[in-house]
């Protein structure tokens, strides 16, 4: 007669794995809040991509994606130009020797813009939204600087532009989490790749080809001084 004695300490263990998965998820988000609350430092920028006066760095994520492009035709064939609605990354943080993911990057409609929105609102903006509570906040390019022209903050050349971005809107999660829903200003410094591809978009019959090519770069997060 088998009572399923023999069955326990595989539960047991199955149950021992999940007490400590749940402990280190706890760990991981309460790491990335402490984080969150400290001083962060970017490096010093050019006048073009620094925020104003008043604003301060508080969260900072290395991301990992890709830059999506289409190619359009042009007067002398055709060209590869930025697909707005492609931008792709996942932002992550090193907790204990291991990348972390706190916030995910991509394309969204603005749903709760700010005075700084505008008018009419595109049908998609960049957007930021935190892996832990579901605050987002979408922003606009307002600076920009060449890759390669800045080797505090913007040094690996043939890379996608270093920018700043303005918010025009932010949201709470949905049991009010604000870990971005007070940005202000967002940074993209440190990119390398994700620049158009150099072949493959020359003439009237590459017109509709799309590329994804990878880049990586920092996010530095902002927001005002209290």
């Amino acid at each position: 007669m088998n009572f399923g004695f023999s069955q326990q300490p595989k539960q047991t263990m199955r149950a021992r794995k999940l007490f400590v998965a749940l402990l280190i998820a706890i760990g991981a988000l309460g790491a990335v809040s402490n984080a969150a609350a400290q001083a962060v430092t970017p490096p010093p920028t050019p006048t073009d991509i620094t925020p104003p006066d008043g604003n301060s760095a508080f969260l900072v994520g290395h991301a990992k994606g890709t830059q999506g492009y289409v190619c359009l035709p042009t007067s002398t064939g055709a060209s590869w130009t930025v697909n707005a609605a492609r931008p792709e990354a996942t932002l992550f943080v090193k907790l204990f020797g291991q990348d972390v993911q706190i916030i995910t990057h991509f394309l969204s409609p603005d749903t709760n813009p700010n005075k700084n929105a505008p008018s009419p609102l595109p049908f998609g903006s960049a957007t930021w939204q935190s892996s832990f509570d579901t605050s987002k906040v979408w922003a606009k390019a307002v600076g920009s600087i060449p890759a390669g022209s800045d080797p505090a903050s913007c040094p690996n050349s043939g890379a996608i532009p270093c920018l700043l971005l303005q918010s025009i809107g932010n949201e709470q999660g949905p049991t009010g989490g604000k870990i971005l829903a007070d940005t202000t200003f967002v940074q993209r410094l440190n990119t390398k790749g994700g620049s158009a591809p150099a072949t493959g978009c020359a003439v009237a019959s590459d017109v509709g080809k799309q590329a994804l090519v990878p880049y990586t770069a920092d996010y530095f997060f902002y927001h005002a001084d209290n």
